[in-house]
C-alpha cells in the first residue's frame, strides 16, 4: 500500500495469554484498512499455531508460514533469528505488495524479548487469569515490548483481579509507555491495536 517494505511487528507472550487470537483478530482489521498481511507462527516442534490460522478462513493460507524452534523459544526470535528471517523474506518475494508481516512467537515466559536484526516493533502478550500482579513483576518482555497488550480483560471478575488496578500498574512499571487493554475473543480492543501500528510502525 506504501510502496515501502513491509513492517515487521513481532508479538511474544506466555503460553495461553492469546497471541494467536490476537493474530486472528488483528487481520481483518488490518485488512479493513486496505493493508496487505502476511504471517509467520513459531512453535517448538509443530506447526499448529499456523495450521489453525490457515483454517480460519481470514487469510489466504498461502500467506501463512511456520517456523518451528525446535528448542527454546527463545532461541528463533532473539538469539539466532535467521529462520524467522529466511520466512518473513519469502514471504516478502511471494507477495510483493506485502505491508506488513506478523511475527507470533512460540508460547514463552516473561523473559521473552525480540532481536532489532528480526523485527521492527513487537508487542507484549499477558492476560487476567494468569494474575494481576504480572505488571509488578517487571519482566522484560512486559518492559521493553513498544506495545504491551493486556489481554481477557473479560476474565477480571471471575479471577478476582482489579483491572483498573492492573492497567494503572502496568503503565506505572512502563514509564506511561503504551497499555491496550483488550478481549481478543470479544474484539475489544482490536481496532486501537490496528490504529497504533498504522499510527507507529506503518505510516509515521
Amino acid at each position: 500500500m506504501n510502496g515501502l517494505p513491509a513492517a515487521r511487528v513481532g508479538i511474544g507472550g506466555p503460553v495461553g495469554s492469546g497471541k494467536t487470537a490476537l493474530v486472528e483478530s488483528l487481520i481483518p482489521e488490518l485488512q479493513r484498512r486496505g493493508l496487505s498481511v502476511a504471517v509467520v507462527t513459531n512453535d517448538l516442534v509443530t506447526d499448529e499455531d499456523a495450521r489453525r490460522v490457515r483454517a480460519s478462513g481470514i487469510i489466504d493460507p498461502a500467506r501463512v508460514a511456520a517456523v518451528e524452534a525446535g528448542a527454546c523459544p527463545h532461541t528463533v526470535i532473539r538469539e539466532d533469528p535467521t529462520h524467522n528471517m529466511a520466512a518473513m523474506d519469502q514471504l516478502s518475494e511471494s507477495f510483493p505488495d506485502l505491508d506488513i508481516v506478523l511475527l507470533e512467537s512460540g508460547g514463552d515466559n516473561l523473559a521473552s524479548t525480540f532481536s532489532a536484526d528480526l523485527v521492527d516493533y513487537w508487542m507484549f502478550v499477558i492476560d487476567v487469569a494468569g494474575g494481576g500482579d504480572i505488571p509488578r513483576k517487571r519482566g522484560p518482555g512486559v518492559l521493553r515490548c513498544d506495545l504491551l497488550i493486556v489481554n481477557k480483560k473479560d476474565l477480571a471478575p471471575y479471577v478476582g483481579v482489579d483491572i483498573a488496578q492492573m492497567e494503572r500498574e502496568a503503565l506505572e512499571v512502563r514509564k506511561d509507555r503504551p497499555v491496550i487493554m483488550t478481549s481478543c475473543r470479544e474484539a475489544v480492543g482490536i481496532d486501537q491495536i490496528a490504529d497504533h501500528l498504522c499510527e507507529n510502525v506503518l505510516f509515521r
